[in-house]
């Protein structure tokens, strides 16, 4: 393959700044720029296009990309790293395409598909718990309980099938029972698994959260107790809100893109009827829709609120200025808070993270297979329902034809995902993602 270079660090002021070259001429390039063999193994100190550089290189295939890779390490800023990209486009390199190197690392086998795209989801992640997630995809686990699920079908199909050749009073004693048992912990793994894929989908993407409601209901001043910083301008003086604010935030390990929006009334302002169009637009397009409506004396409630949003919470505001009488007539298990005391914020994010765990978890038409999560969650919910068609989840004695045709049925499905071919649209998808170094 030819040399490829790049700029491996994000670019802007820093302390050090990496530039990576990958392939067959990696070494020379560094010959030729450092005036020195690249030594593997060894650290060295040089020159090289009029910056101090850390020199390492790697042999392939004990590389990032199985390949000869040469890093040079300078110091950060614009200037010095640019200066010596130049210098190693100069000397036989060409600029690397966005991916690339993870994209080699995958075509050289040092990465799956699944763990290419775990890689991408790790340095996207916003929260604790995403990084995890992605952390444990590219370890394999994901994959590894997939294959698991593939084995355990393969054998409870034959054990099926070899029962059906032979006289049933040759069975084990008790032999429908297992079968039974453990057909019925495989559907409830596949279940299980395909909620988990479904989940770490929804994680990469992170939820859409609007706060939507009517003027000074309260939306900025929750919105910067969500956001724990003042981003927002709170104000007695309705309308105050005209445009969207919008701040990412970890709610439950969830990375959410929490948006205040304009209140919502009718009014003659051609400004603030814009910007009650757009939270109108916000408000359809949320995973969650927070209604918000005030528990202040005279506050007035907005009904319209929903518009639509898959899942709305009605949240009640201003609960430090409320009446006793207010508090009495709130529903069992309604959600009031005080963004000034902050009574009632864990209890409004935990009603928000449980909200989207349960939406992540569903199945739904827009989420068709765009990358490994999606894809496992489809195959697994495919095997599922052919258990469940095919056995109807109780595999009595009498039915194990139809219990072996159905776990035929899901260890096809499992295996036709296991063995797929990932098609250049798919990598080209996967990797043009990524930044120009990785």
């Amino acid at each position: 393959m030819d040399t490829i270079a790049a700029i491996a660090t994000a670019e802007g002021r820093g302390g050090v700044a990496v530039v990576r070259v990958s392939g067959d001429d990696a070494f020379g390039i560094c010959k030729r720029l450092a005036g020195c063999a690249a030594r593997p193994g060894r650290i060295s100190v040089r020159n090289v296009a009029g910056e101090d550089c850390v020199v390492l290189a790697f042999k392939a295939p004990h590389s990032y990309t199985c390949e000869d890779v040469v890093e040079f390490q300078c110091h950060g800023g614009y200037i010095a790293p640019r200066r010596i990209l130049k210098a190693c486009i100069d000397g036989g390199a060409r600029l690397a395409r966005r991916g690339e190197f993870t994209e080699r690392a995958f075509l050289n086998g040092r990465l799956g598909y699944e763990a290419a795209e775990a890689v991408l989801d790790l340095i996207d992640a916003r929260t604790e718990r995403a990084a995890e997630e992605a952390l444990g995809a590219l370890a394999g686990k994901p994959a590894k309980a997939v294959r698991e699920c593939y084995e355990e079908a393969v054998a409870l199909s034959s054990e099926i099938e070899h029962a059906l050749d032979i006289d049933e009073g040759e069975l084990p004693e008790g032999f429908e029972q297992g079968v039974a048992l453990r057909g019925a912990a495989l559907r409830a793994r596949l279940a299980g698994e395909a909620a988990a894929m479904r989940r770490r989908a929804a994680m990469r993407r992170g939820a859409l959260v609007v706060l939507a409601g009517a003027p000074n209901a309260g939306k900025s001043s929750l919105f910067n107790a969500l956001a724990e910083e003042n981003r927002a301008i709170v104000s007695s003086i309705a309308g105050t809100t005209r445009d969207a604010i919008e701040a990412w935030v970890d709610i439950g390990g969830w990375p959410v893109r929490l948006v205040d929006t304009a209140g919502l009334r009718e009014t003659e302002d051609e400004i603030e009827a814009e910007g009650v169009r757009r939270t109108e637009a916000f408000a359809s397009a949320a995973d969650i829709l927070v209604a918000v409506e005030s528990l202040e004396a005279g506050a007035r409630a907005h009904a319209g609120a929903a518009h639509g949003a898959p899942c709305a919470l009605t949240v009640h505001t201003k609960k430090d200025l409320a009446t006793r009488e207010a508090l009495a007539a709130l529903p069992a298990g309604a959600l009031a808070v005080s963004a000034k005391t902050g009574e009632g914020l864990e209890a409004l994010r935990s009603a928000i993270a449980g909200a989207l765990e349960k939406r992540a978890e569903q199945s739904r038409e827009d989420s068709a297979p765009c990358g490994a999560p999606e894809c496992a969650a489809a195959a697994l919910e495919s095997a599922c329902a052919a258990l469940d068609a095919g056995a109807g989840g109780d595999w009595s004695a009498g039915e194990l034809v139809l219990a072996g045709n159905a776990m035929r049925r899901a260890a096809s499905i499992l295996g036709a995902h296991i063995g797929a071919e990932y098609s250049a649209d798919m990598l080209e998808k996967l990797f043009s993602r990524f930044c120009v170094g990785k």
